[in-house]
């Protein structure tokens, strides 16, 4: 089949999640014998037309220069161009931009739509902003021909807000099991002698409350903290806990690297409490790193009983500074392993979105 894949800032990946997600499912698409397009900001570094076997549609972004609005624009052209190359299905990695487009969608192709998390949720959004985002997920269901939920809660979501089907299918990752020591020294830290956290500097990952929590524990081990400090909430974190203790590195995009700095952490921090099956959480697992995660359904029907969790800062210092025996952190390490081996797979979750094409 001819398939498009839109709503990210391209490939290979450079930014987040959905973009790997673009990656991995189009390139895998192909090598099944699919045609495969995906649809790359005008502002990506990678300006060939082609990544292994798939189709590069670069198309003109302006969010470097007008902000937010730069993302409906290039939704708009992304969708206005597909409108000329008869795909036979459309899949949509998110809404929140390309929802108000929906009705220039391409009629004869079958939409599909990745629903995300539940964006208006998320605190950094005014109340008007909240308003719309939720105007935009309805958009988005109703103009879908089938929908995909990345976690089981955002799934029981759609069925009980809106009574529609979605088809369950979330992330995946691949198990790392080659850990190089050498790869630390540029860090400067010791293996099982500091603590990570990656994430977006967004204050529903509740970055704040593990600083909080970190810092009251009077521990001599650092805490890294991985993710691009280009935004304001960053900035007002780096200001407000300023301490030689607290590494805050900027974004890294080299896999070898961050699965590295996950294997050696002695404790990985998961503070994200909006969305679903979050792709950081699968690597983390994959990583064979023991995890502390932020208390919420959605974490917990990854995790289970395999991983220790947190409300607030309080619980954070209490769970740095209590002994943690190595038989339940090892047990807990091995069952995500399996977990990630057995049904977080990518051979999994492109065969689901494979089956979703007819």
């Amino acid at each position: 089949m001819k398939v498009a894949i839109l709503g990210t800032r391209g490939i290979p990946n450079n930014y987040g999640g959905f973009e790997q997600l673009a990656e991995y499912l189009s390139v895998q698409l192909v090598e099944r014998g699919h045609e495969v397009w995906v649809y790359n900001s005008s502002s990506h570094p990678y300006n060939k037309e082609s990544f292994k076997g798939v189709n590069i549609i670069a198309c003109k972004d302006l969010e470097d220069k007008v902000g937010t609005f730069g993302q409906f624009i290039y939704d708009f052209n992304c969708i206005m161009d597909s409108r000329k190359r008869s795909f036979d299905a459309i899949i949509q990695l998110g809404y929140t931009s390309s929802s108000i487009w929906w009705f220039l969608l391409p009629r004869k192709s079958l939409i599909i739509t990745n629903m995300d998390g539940l964006e208006w949720k998320r605190a950094k959004y005014s109340f008007p902003v909240k308003l719309f985002l939720k105007f935009a997920e309805w958009l988005a269901i109703k103009s879908s021909n089938k929908l995909v939920a990345d976690s089981i809660g955002i799934q029981s979501y759609l069925e009980k807000k809106y009574q529609v089907e979605s088809n369950f299918i979330p992330y995946a990752a691949y198990s790392f099991e080659t850990p190089v020591f050498n790869t630390l020294i540029s860090y400067n830290v010791v293996p099982q002698s500091y603590y990570l956290l990656i994430a977006r500097f967004e204050p529903e990952n509740n970055i704040e409350t593990i600083i909080k929590g970190y810092m009251a524990s009077n521990t001599s081990d650092p805490l890294l903290i991985v993710g691009s400090v280009n935004n304001k909430y960053a900035h007002y974190l780096m200001e407000k806990y300023n301490s030689d203790k607290i590494r805050y590195m900027g974004a890294i995009y080299n896999m070898e690297a961050l699965n590295n700095l996950r294997y050696y952490a002695k404790m990985y921090f998961h503070g994200h409490s909006v969305g679903g099956t979050n792709p950081s959480l699968l690597e983390a697992m994959a990583s064979q790193v023991f995890i502390c995660a932020h208390s919420n359904d959605f974490n917990k029907s990854v995790l289970q009983d395999d991983a220790v969790y947190f409300s607030n800062n309080t619980e954070i210092t209490a769970i740095i500074t209590s002994y943690i025996g190595r038989e339940f952190k090892q047990k807990a390490i091995n069952n995500n392993l399996k977990k990630i081996k057995e049904i977080y797979t990518w051979n999994n979750i492109v065969t689901a979105y494979e089956e979703l094409l007819v």
